[in-house]
């Protein structure tokens, strides 16, 4: 990860001051909102509520299965909600994969009694789809203040804040394309296998982040 993240990390410096902040945003906003498919975060976590009974946990652990398959599914993540004209540099896998990622966190947050106008909860969706090793990273460099449990329960939001996440999602997510490129690359002369690996590896990714955001956002109605 950690070479491939340099690699991304360069092309995400070109990118990050016209367009990592901007499009991490635009791509919360609509996995909040719902667009095309998508419906709301919150109506869609509602939804599956009802299916399992009122049972929280249980939903959520649904929702991280379903939203990790949906992320493999290449043609659905890459045509959704017309993202790939946000941006011509921005691949469009990469930024329907984000979309499918911020609507799981967001329906968690809401389960959990979060209030998704709320900026500071925004920035701990955000700080989620980084995944913890990188921000025990970026706290660990104080560029970052807190983890997405702190953001989302901080006295107040800061613009530097969301700004410097924006840049880190799509550095993030860039980082892990290059990465299915690269194994892509090995196993060119058996497309199947190719095309397999890149799907997983959007759905690994998925449901990890279900679950380091599962894991960081306390039910909020049983910590007040």
């Amino acid at each position: 990860m950690g070479i491939r993240r340099t690699a991304a990390g360069k092309a995400g410096a070109a990118l990050a001051p016209k367009y990592g902040s901007g499009l991490a945003r635009t791509v919360l906003d609509r996995a909040i909102d719902g667009v095309g498919p998508l419906r709301s975060a919150a109506a869609a976590a509602d939804d599956r509520l009802i299916v399992h009974g009122g049972d929280i946990e249980h939903t959520i652990a649904s929702m991280t299965r379903r939203h990790a398959t949906v992320s493999g599914a290449q043609g659905f993540v890459t045509n959704v909600g017309g993202l790939a004209t946000y941006a011509a540099t921005i691949p469009a896998n990469v930024a329907g994969v984000m979309l499918v990622q911020c609507h799981l966190v967001a329906g968690i947050a809401h389960l959990r009694g979060y209030d998704l106008q709320d900026q500071r909860v925004r920035d701990a969706i955000l700080a989620c789809l980084l995944g913890e090793d990188n921000v025990k990273r970026l706290v660990k460099k104080k560029s970052l203040p807190s983890t997405p449990m702190g953001l989302a329960t901080a006295p107040v939001s800061s613009p530097h804040i969301g700004d410097l996440l924006g840049r880190e999602v799509v550095i993030e997510a860039l980082a892990r394309a290059a990465g299915k490129r690269a194994v892509s690359f090995v196993a060119r002369k058996i497309p199947v296998i190719g095309g397999g690996i890149a799907a997983s590896n959007d759905a690994l990714a998925t449901w990890q982040i279900g679950h380091y955001a599962a894991d960081q956002l306390k039910d909020r109605r049983l910590t007040q």
